[in-house]
C-alpha cells in the first residue's frame, strides 16, 4: 500500500510540473492579476474575460519568468471567456480532453496562482456538468462544469486538467463554499470558433 500511495503522489507531482508549464499569470495594469492557459504554441492563451475586465495594460507572466505584453483578441462576458496573443513561439501546451465525456466522481487538478502563490495546484472530483445541477443554476445556457475544490482568487483563468493531464477546462469562480465552476473546453472551442473561426487550431 506504502508504494502505490508513493507512486500515486510521484504521478500526480510529475503532472503537475508537465501542465503548469502551460499555466501564465495575467497582470492587467490595475493591480488586478489572475491566470491563463496556453492554448496554441505561437502565442494564443485563453483566459477569464473577468481577469482582463477594463484591460489596461496586460502583461502575460511565463512559467519561466519571461514577460510579454498582450494583445486581446477576443472576449465573451458572458460565458467568461477571453483570448489573448503574445509574440512568442514554441509555447508548451496542454492536450485537450473530451469535456463532454466527462463523469461524476473524476478526479481533476486546477492550477493557477492563488493569493499570489505562483503555480499552485489543488485538486478534487467532478461534480457533474451541465446548465444546472440540483439547486445550482448557472446562467446563460451554457454548459458549465462544477468540481468539489476551492477555487481562489488568481485561480481564475487556469486550466484545469484530469488525472491523464489533458485539458477539460478553464478555472471561474467558486459557487459556495465548497464548489468550484469551470469552463469545460467543448465550450473554449466554441468561443474560438465564434470568434476567431479557429476551434481546433490547439496543438496536441
Amino acid at each position: 500500500m506504502d508504494a502505490f500511495i508513493q507512486q500515486l503522489n510521484n504521478s500526480m507531482a510529475d503532472l503537475v510540473d508537465r501542465t503548469r508549464r502551460s499555466l501564465v499569470q495575467i497582470t492587467n495594469g490595475q493591480g488586478g492579476s489572475g491566470a491563463g492557459t496556453i492554448w496554441h504554441p505561437d502565442g494564443l492563451i485563453i483566459t477569464n474575460a473577468h481577469v482582463i475586465a477594463g484591460h489596461g495594460d496586460l502583461l502575460v507572466t511565463l512559467y519561466d519568468g519571461n514577460r510579454y505584453p498582450a494583445q486581446v483578441l477576443a472576449e465573451d462576458p458572458t460565458h467568461d471567456l477571453a483570448a489573448l496573443s503574445i509574440v512568442a513561439a514554441d509555447l508548451p501546451t496542454i492536450e485537450p480532453g473530451d469535456s463532454q465525456q466527462l463523469h461524476a466522481g473524476q478526479w481533476v487538478m486546477a492550477l493557477g496562482h492563488p493569493f499570489g502563490v505562483l503555480n499552485a495546484a489543488t485538486g478534487g472530483v467532478v461534480i457533474g456538468m451541465g446548465q444546472q445541477l440540483g439547486d445550482i443554476q448557472f446562467r446563460n445556457g451554457a454548459d458549465w462544469l462544477a468540481v468539489n475544490l476551492k477555487l481562489r482568487p488568481g485561480h481564475s483563468g487556469g486550466p484545469l486538467v484530469d488525472a491523464q493531464g489533458r485539458l477539460i477546462g478553464v478555472n471561474t469562480i467558486m459557487n459556495g463554499p465548497e464548489v468550484g465552476v469551470a469552463i469545460p473546453v467543448h465550450v473554449v472551442k466554441a468561443f474560438l470558433k465564434t470568434h476567431l473561426g479557429t476551434p481546433q487550431k490547439q496543438a496536441v
